[in-house]
């Protein structure tokens, strides 16, 4: 699902920026955007290229985002770009299934046995700190999103998950930001050399 959202946005976005380019340039593609941009021209929620770690903090990392992305599809599909509107419209039928199968799980480990008890509180002791950047407006979100606006919604929807999950919100105040500039953890780097391995090596390669 979240891999048929990406190419939905890169098709988009390479559309975009064929549109403002110069004569004569490369044309941008969704396969260009994806496997060929350097790592500050990466753009994503830190929180996105954490380590799965166990399966408490897949769950529960993919659970804060989904419930993020639920809010901002629902942002965009009632904006007035059309195109972003259709893309949010799709979206938002499998996020929706998201957030019910993560918060499902959440509820199952956090209120668990006391190994998945544990692993859970551990899990939002490491992921907590990353959760504020969702709602820092980056300038190119500004005239889409105010991405501030939807803080509070997010916060009552999960405090109400891991309250029933018998979890504690962490005493953290300190949040990590900087991946919407393209500043980003040490996990990058291994990531994209990964991802971007056979454009590289192989350029133009198809499949």
């Amino acid at each position: 699902d979240l891999i048929g959202q990406a190419r939905n946005f890169y098709l988009y976005a390479a559309e975009l920026i064929n549109q403002s380019a110069t004569t004569g340039a490369t044309p941008a593609t969704e396969d260009s955007l994806a496997y060929l941009r350097p790592e500050r021209e990466y753009k994503n929620l830190l929180i996105a290229e954490l380590p799965n770690g166990d399966w408490g903090q897949t769950i529960l990392r993919q659970f804060f985002y989904s419930v993020y992305s639920q809010l901002l599809y629902t942002k965009l599909f009632n904006g007035s770009d059309s195109q972003l509107s259709a893309i949010a419209e799709k979206s938002l039928k499998e996020v929706t299934y998201h957030v019910k199968w993560s918060s499902e799980w959440v509820l199952r480990l956090g209120d668990g046995t006391e190994e998945s008890h544990q692993r859970m509180l551990l899990a939002l002791e490491n992921l907590w700190a990353y959760t504020g950047e969702f709602f820092v407006p980056a300038g190119y979100e500004k005239d889409l999103v105010d991405v501030a606006l939807l803080k509070e919604e997010w916060e009552q929807k999960v405090s109400a998950v891991l309250k029933e999950a018998t979890l504690p919100l962490p005493a953290i105040t300190y949040m990590h930001t900087g991946g919407k500039q393209g500043t980003h953890t040490e996990h990058m780097g291994f990531i994209l050399a990964d991802l971007q391995y056979l454009q590289r090596t192989y350029p133009g390669a198809t499949w």
